[in-house]
């Protein structure tokens, strides 16, 4: 099956992680509950960082980690048992949510680990998935066959994703989904007043990521584009070059150059912007 690439860099809404060349992990941002605790991680190919429900809570996060051998590591907050993924074997990918955990095995299923309130955790059923993404109150996934599936609160329709065809990835924002089709082109789904899923022009895109009111897509020219609430000037991608990942927090984005380099753009309020210096993983 094929899977995305590796997330090579993470954003919660406080705090930002990327992997390194050498297979360790630096972070930025509020290490309140421990989700900066990243400097003795080795051997890590992906990182995941949980979100925080509301700008109110402070110091309440979590970082996931997956290493070369398929095991998963974690640190930070842990009020839920999201950080209890010590036992996980045959990972491929992992995602974070508000509360909750997730990491994709290789025969396709999908482990959950924290709260399980709002049916949010409930993947236990799901079979040949191929990726898998976490937002505040639901969960997504990409079957092989190009379709989607998701569990939680869809209150504002970010669920209903049934009718999604040709799918290679998907992600989750506070109350919207956004899903890759093959052909380059975006769909959406869920709350659409901040504008977070105007997408249905883009094309050409690679690689979707979703912030809490935004929504980042990059294009197969190494170029990013972004729709939705730019209040902290999380849209403000538009110059960036030569992007080969990007990732999106509450309130901010990140960007992966090809030389290793990052750029950032959003709220920096808890230094989750000082990234310059990462030499992280482009590939």
């Amino acid at each position: 099956m094929v899977r995305r690439s590796p997330s090579l860099l993470a954003c919660g809404r406080r705090h930002s992680l990327g992997v390194l060349a050498d297979g360790t992990v630096v972070a930025a941002g509020d290490g309140t509950a421990g989700e900066c605790a990243v400097q003795q991680w080795r051997d890590v190919v992906a990182v995941a960082a949980g979100n925080v429900h509301s700008a109110r809570n402070t110091g309440r996060s979590h970082s996931l980690a997956l290493r070369s051998d398929g095991t998963v590591l974690a640190t930070g907050w842990d009020a839920d048992g999201q950080c209890q993924v010590g036992q996980w074997r045959d990972v491929v990918a992992v995602a974070a949510g508000w509360r909750r955990s997730f990491g994709l095995l290789t025969e396709g299923r999908v482990l959950a680990a924290g709260r399980t309130a709002e049916s949010v955790c409930d993947v236990a059923s799901w079979r040949e998935v191929v990726a898998v993404a976490a937002g505040d109150w639901h969960t997504v996934g990409v079957r092989a066959d190009g379709t989607a599936v998701a569990t939680g609160i869809g209150r504002f329709g970010q669920c209903a994703v049934q009718d999604w065809r040709d799918l290679v990835d998907v992600a989750a924002g506070y109350l919207h989904t956004v899903g890759l089709g093959s052909d380059g082109t975006v769909v959406s789904a869920g709350r659409s007043d901040a504008g977070a899923c105007d997408v249905g022009g883009w094309r050409d895109v690679v690689a979707v990521a979703a912030g809490s009111h935004h929504t980042v897509g990059l294009t197969s020219d190494g170029s990013v584009r972004a729709a939705g609430a730019n209040g902290h000037g999380q849209c403000a991608v538009s110059g960036w070059r030569d992007v080969v990942y990007i990732a999106a927090g509450a309130v901010h984005t990140l960007g992966l150059r090809a030389d290793g380099t990052v750029l950032a753009a959003g709220d920096d309020s808890d230094g989750q912007c000082a990234i310059i210096g990462w030499g992280c993983r482009s590939r």
